[in-house]
């Protein structure tokens, strides 16, 4: 009983240090200092594909990437457990232009997945369909750049 005990604790340790190196991957494109956004309609977008990251850990990773842009909007999309999840981030300055739930009804489409919700600084939604993540941020972009 006693080395069980050590191997569910050096398990819960392995856990938990996967569960942080994924987070520094998605994060990890920022790792210079630099946002990685790029500008759709006069607004920094920032539109990451993510693997193996869950549906809950998706509105931390967004609020990591706000903080950063300063001003933006921010798009993760993740492939977990052979379904897909999406979390979207819209910056204080830009909520009265632009709604994070907007964002996710137009990028769960492409996912297979119907509505999302959240507030419009922070939404989310999901689909059964991880292998249109490319096209979930291409519509998310399309719809700041109307």
């Amino acid at each position: 009983s006693e080395r069980l005990g050590r191997l569910q604790e050096e398990r819960k340790e392995l856990a938990a240090e996967v569960s942080k190196l994924r987070r520094e991957a998605a994060l990890g494109v920022a790792a210079d200092g630099e946002s990685g956004a790029m500008e759709i309609g006069g607004v920094a977008f920032v539109g990451m594909s993510l693997s193996g990251v869950p549906a809950k850990d998706l509105p931390s990773l967004i609020d990591e990437h706000k903080k950063r842009l300063k001003s933006g909007v921010v798009v993760l999309v993740s492939d977990f457990a052979g379904k897909a999840a999406v979390a979207a981030g819209v910056t204080d300055d830009l909520v009265e232009r632009v709604s994070a739930v907007d964002l996710v009804r137009a990028a769960v489409e492409p996912l297979g997945g119907k509505g999302g919700g959240g507030r419009p600084d922070l939404a989310q939604g999901g689909g059964i369909n991880p292998a249109g993540v490319k096209e979930a941020i291409a519509a998310a972009g399309q719809l700041l750049d109307q």
